[in-house]
């Protein structure tokens, strides 16, 4: 899951389902506008499903190339954050904010399988280390599944 308040249709690539992150939203000024990234990591091609593709198509056939698509007027996390907890609400889930719904993706990704160097690049870590330090409780649960794994499969071969 990547949300980017700042997501034009010019960023999406319908044909090859993927998005360009290469700006940010700036909701700290009065009148809100586009603004560089973070870092440059943080500019990166991520790959979307199908759905996705299919569901941004059907919002972006009539907006102008570099009009915002989830912005009109002023933003800021709070307002995300708020509009997410409406909609957790209605879903009878757990409340949860923009930044931790970040952390639960790269989470089932890590538990999925998806290397620690792919998830680091989806997400615009400059560095794996950042990665493996954020989500060494992840890796350290899946190291005592393999441990496990390992053992069983030893266990065939004797």
């Amino acid at each position: 899951m990547i949300i980017t308040i700042a997501l034009t249709p010019s960023d999406i690539d319908l044909a090859g389902c993927k998005i360009n992150i290469a700006k940010t939203w700036n909701y700290k000024s009065t009148c809100g506008g586009f603004a560089e990234t973070k870092n440059q990591s943080s500019k990166r091609i991520i790959h979307i499903d199908k759905q996705t593709c299919v569901r941004l198509l059907e919002k972006v056939e009539h907006m102008k190339e570099n009009q915002p698509i989830f912005v009109n007027g002023r933003v800021f996390n709070s307002t995300v954050n708020n509009r997410l907890k409406v909609l957790c609400r209605m879903a009878k889930v757990p409340v949860i904010s923009m930044h931790s719904l970040r952390h639960t993706h790269a989470s089932l990704l890590i538990y999925a399988g998806v290397s620690i160097a792919s998830v680091a690049k989806r997400l615009g870590y400059s560095s794996v280390t950042t990665t493996q330090e954020t989500y060494f409780h992840i890796i350290k649960e899946l190291e005592t599944q393999d441990n496990e794994k390992i053992l069983n499969h030893l266990y065939l071969l004797v």
